[in-house]
């Protein structure tokens, strides 16, 4: 029974006493199946949303009075949004009822009420191990994804979260220049590498008639940016050997091997890291030197630090001294970008 106004004197008749006594233990009830907005009857009551599809419940000024309640529920699957028409309402929770949740508007004055949600699912949609409490325009239940999966931003979901399969965690390596790039005259070239961070020269039998040492510069840089630190490893021609310490800053290339004659050769790798970027880049080389009985070779393992801030990303040179006689690099990418189509100009 809706709230009722009586006259003094008025007489109350039994069927009156017995509404009055079932509203106070069980609230009359009013079952909606589309939008609704409230009336002055709906005072005191139960107003039931059960929709298949979500829905509004509108309140607006001028149809309470402070002191009012209203409880509204909803028992469909379609969620109830309680909407502030022209009154205003507000909440410390949310205004959205999910299915089998109620909540009690509260009148403060004719044109503002505060909604109490009780949520009659203790506040988690939650139903399974693993399950993540989100939001979409309600609390929301994220399904706990597949095994090995990754939780992904994604504004296309209605959460804004999906699982998604894990990128690989192992570089890729793509080769820039099938079949090699052969070195000739005092120096090579090799220009047009840009948007990657990684790249790995592998040398492959570089030697020259001239007695000096093979070196690499980057960006055809000659200013003193170049440091090395590590081994070096020196066969001399008497067959004596000695292991030195590297410690070279302030050096205008750096120096990656010392075949003494026509006939040895210098093989081996030089990564160098950040070259996409504008700090220091970081070189490792490990270089060894065919030897003979009557040579000098010089083989070292070292770390350099590149000092431009320069972005190493053309040209790359390697500096061979006058005499070349034979040899071929492989340069090596690592792909820093999803879909990211290199090649060499040399």
């Amino acid at each position: 029974m809706a709230k009722q106004t009586f006259t003094t004197g008025q007489v109350l008749t039994a069927a009156q006493m017995n509404s009055l006594q079932s509203n106070d233990y069980n609230q009359t009830v009013s079952v909606k199946t589309a939008a609704y907005t409230l009336v002055v009857g709906d005072r005191g009551t139960r107003v039931e949303f059960n929709t298949s599809g979500s829905v509004t419940c509108t309140v607006n000024t001028g149809i309470f009075d402070a002191g009012d309640t209203v409880i509204i529920q909803n028992r469909g699957a379609g969620a109830v949004t309680v909407t502030a028409g022209t009154a205003t309402v507000n909440t410390s929770a949310t205004l959205v009822l999910a299915q089998y949740d109620s909540g009690t508007l509260y009148f403060i004055s004719a044109s503002a009420a505060i909604f109490f949600n009780s949520d009659a699912g203790g506040g988690s949609p939650l139903t399974t191990k693993g399950d993540l409490y989100t939001f979409s325009t309600a609390d929301d239940r994220l399904a706990v994804g597949a095994n090995n999966t990754v939780l992904t931003a994604d504004s296309s979901t209605a959460t804004g979260l999906k699982w998604a399969t894990a990128s690989a965690s192992l570089p890729s390596w793509s080769l820039l220049n099938a079949g090699g790039t052969t070195l000739s005259g005092s120096s090579t070239t090799v220009s047009g590498i840009s948007g990657v961070n990684q790249i790995l020269i592998i040398l492959e039998g570089a030697s020259m008639a001239a007695l000096s040492h093979l070196s690499l510069r980057l960006n055809a840089d000659t200013a003193t940016n170049y440091e090395t630190f590590g081994i070096e490893f020196q066969q001399t021609a008497s067959t004596s050997t000695a292991l030195n310490e590297i410690q070279s800053t302030g050096g205008n290339r750096f120096q990656i091997g010392y075949p003494s004659v026509a006939t040895k050769s210098v093989s081996g790798g030089i990564l160098i890291q950040g070259c996409n970027g504008s700090g220091i880049k970081v070189v490792y080389m490990s270089m060894g030197t065919t030897w003979g009985t009557s040579d000098t070779a010089i083989s070292k393992t070292a770390y350099g630090l590149y000092k431009s801030t320069d972005a190493t990303r053309v040209p790359i040179t390697i500096n061979l001294p006058v005499g070349l006689r034979r040899d071929r690099t492989s340069w090596v990418n690592q792909r820093i970008c999803f879909s990211n189509s290199l090649a060499l100009l040399s």
